[in-house]
């Protein structure tokens, strides 16, 4: 288990292998850590499917509109919608995306993010500068490593809760 040196701006994922810590980092991406603190506290992520995971590459979710619910799962969808609140301007910084990063997933529009995000399984160089960093997995890594693959996967794995760690 992580030292936890911030838990206003530390997020807890629970997965079903294991916890994973994610260090936020708000001086970086101050909208984007509000946001995911936000739906966290609403518990707008939990039971949220990993809709998109690519090996050697990263595990995507967080699309709180069409992923949230096994009933309402639809493959097809899941992954092209976001939470009711306005889209975030990106928040590009010099942070590379290395193996462990949170990435903001968004569409061609680089003000587009919302409520998805990506963890990266490895170096991911080629999004610098292109995608807002505003974690990195502090401990844990393993179970992201452990998330079921597939675009999308057929029984994708969830998230069964994300808390902010100053709530848990």
């Amino acid at each position: 288990m992580a030292e936890i040196k911030d838990p206003e701006n530390t997020i807890l994922i629970e997965l079903k292998d294991g916890t994973v810590t994610i260090e936020l980092l708000p001086d970086v991406a101050p909208q984007h850590c509000e946001r995911i603190k936000e739906l966290a506290r609403a518990g707008a992520y939990d039971n949220v499917a990993f809709h998109r995971v690519i090996e050697g590459f990263m595990a995507q979710t967080g699309d709180v509109r069409h992923a949230n619910m096994e009933k309402d799962y639809n493959p097809g969808r899941a992954g092209t919608g976001g939470s009711d609140l306005p889209d975030l301007p990106a928040e590009f910084s010099r942070i590379p995306h290395d193996r462990g990063t949170l990435g903001a997933a968004r569409s061609a529009n680089p003000n587009s993010a919302n409520s998805q995000f990506f963890i990266s399984f490895s170096d991911n160089h080629f999004l610098n500068g292109q995608y807002t960093v505003y974690g990195r997995v502090i401990s844990g890594m393993e179970h992201v490593d452990a998330i079921t693959r597939g675009e999308p996967p057929a029984n994708p794995d969830r998230m069964i809760s994300m808390k902010v760690a100053a709530d848990a």
